[in-house]
């Protein structure tokens, strides 16, 4: 028998339903960084459609938009978090860590019961 292993996500549901955890808020930090979502998908090695599709239920459950986009034209189009956004991926982000650390605390006494 191999080691005792403890593993564990977050995520945040709404309703029972998946709202937000790591694909949508690295997401959210790619649109922030890239200015668009088109340059969002290609840094996370996703298409647009798939991008677009995860933000899109996102604001479906919540009724509130994550991104702001702008159609093109002479200077290009774009796409901006929003403030509610924003606010989500902070939350989820303190969240992720502190659960980070109690896991971590965890594992090692998981260890040490199969040691």
């Amino acid at each position: 028998m191999g080691p005792m292993e403890l593993r564990g996500k977050v995520w945040i549901e709404l309703g029972g339903r998946h709202l937000f955890g790591k694909g949508r808020a690295a997401l959210l930090e790619a649109v922030e960084s890239e200015g668009s979502i088109q340059g969002a998908a290609r840094k996370l090695g996703m298409s647009y459609r798939k991008a677009w599709s995860m933000l899109r239920a996102g604001q479906t459950l919540t009724g509130a938009r994550l991104v702001e986009t702008t159609r093109g034209g002479s200077k290009g189009g774009g796409a901006r978090v929003t403030d509610f956004g924003r606010e989500l991926l902070r939350t989820y982000r303190r969240v992720e860590a502190r659960f980070d650390d109690l896991l971590k605390e965890a594992r090692n006494e998981v260890r040490r019961a199969g040691d």
